[in-house]
């Protein structure tokens, strides 16, 4: 029986051809048109002035905090659910992460639960668009209004997400993406910051580039990183921006497609929510189990496992994790993210492996 991966990505357009084209006249390293050309396509695609290439989505975040000047002793809002990458990057900047509860309909950060961890040393709210749902920007901007506070999206998971008709990328102080060989938009690896601020971008493309002047070759006014991306990643990364209206139309498809398999089984399930402001762009297309802890959701995935589909767990909360363990309790994340299951997404599904994986799934849950 052939086995279905959990996620795999979709090279079906000018990838070949625009990365032969980098080898052909010897632009291979951090320089060259597709930079800028991947540059350019993605900031109109986020809607935005400024989109900032980096080699992956975690330099990606921990380039936008050096930028916005985090430093040693203050705080940032990041929800408890979220991967690892998150949370790391506010402590490279010797910076505290301070964990806030999530949403049950989203998972995405609790606004409300923000509110009550400002403190006088916070500087930031940073959500994540867990899964390719939008968190509640409008609710976190109001907060991060109130009391001063940059924010830096997360986006790492939700290429083309919108919220009220806005794509995400463009609704806080800057946003960060990932370009990984299972997102909607791949380079194999590599990351993007998009703003709109003029004043940002320009000391982002700096700290990028080791901190080197662009008037004064081999000057460096500032201690900077080398973060920069290859022109063949951003060759490849071209060719995914020619396709990403299909790659979203797709997985649209897809999750109707699970939607109708999946229909019979609510009793015991609970699929993904989209809410009325939002579109989800199912980065991963996530089940919960209505009942039960972590022991039965991994029973459930070694049996789908054994069926030959590849499945994911949701994220450990970040308060569980030795780096960051707390013993408070967050209630929402420790209910539904010992209960949640990402199947299998990704272009090259058919209608046929979704009923496969629907009757195994429902085997399972039996």
């Amino acid at each position: 029986m052939d086995r279905i991966s959990v996620a795999q990505p979709k090279l079906a357009g000018n990838e070949r051809k625009y990365v032969l084209d980098c080898l052909d006249t010897n632009w291979i390293s951090s320089n060259g048109k597709y930079i800028t050309a991947f540059e350019k396509s993605f900031a109109e695609f986020c809607g935005v002035k400024h989109a900032i290439a980096t080699n992956n989505g975690t330099t990606a975040l921990h380039l936008a905090l050096v930028a916005l000047g985090l430093e040693p002793g203050d705080e940032v809002i990041v929800p408890t659910v979220t991967y690892i990458a998150t949370a790391n990057a506010v402590r490279y900047c010797g910076a505290t992460p301070v964990l806030v509860d999530v949403c049950q309909e989203t998972m995405n950060i609790d606004p409300r639960d923000i509110e009550r961890k400002i403190t006088s040393r916070t500087r930031g709210i940073i959500p994540v668009h867990l899964y390719g749902h939008p968190a509640d920007m409008e609710a976190v901007n109001r907060v991060a209004s109130k009391h001063g506070l940059w924010v830096v999206e997360d986006a790492a998971e939700a290429h083309g997400a919108e919220v009220l008709g806005r794509k995400v990328g463009g609704l806080g102080t800057c946003a960060t993406f990932s370009f990984f060989g299972n997102k909607i938009v791949t380079t194999g690896e590599g990351g993007m910051v998009t703003t709109n601020n003029d004043e940002l971008a320009a000391k982002l493309r700096l700290l990028r580039g080791q901190g080197m002047d662009p008037q004064r070759r081999y000057w460096f006014p500032v201690v900077g990183y080398n973060y920069r991306m290859t022109n063949i990643q951003a060759a490849i990364g071209l060719a995914q921006m020619e396709m990403i209206d299909k790659a979203l139309s797709d997985r649209g498809t897809l999750a109707n497609w699970y939607n109708d398999a999946l229909a019979g089984m609510q009793n015991k399930i609970l699929l993904p929510r989209q809410e009325p402001w939002a579109k989800q762009v199912y980065w991963m297309y996530t089940i919960f189990l209505r009942y039960g802890d972590g022991a039965d959701r991994d029973a459930v995935m070694g049996a789908l496992d054994e069926a030959g589909i590849e499945t994911r767990p949701v994220f450990h909360p970040m308060h569980v994790l030795p780096p960051y363990k707390e013993d408070a309790a967050y209630p929402t994340a420790d209910l539904w993210a010992q209960r949640g299951i990402n199947l299998p997404t990704h272009q090259d599904l058919t209608r046929d492996d979704v009923q496969r994986i629907a009757a195994s799934l429902e085997r399972a849950l039996a």
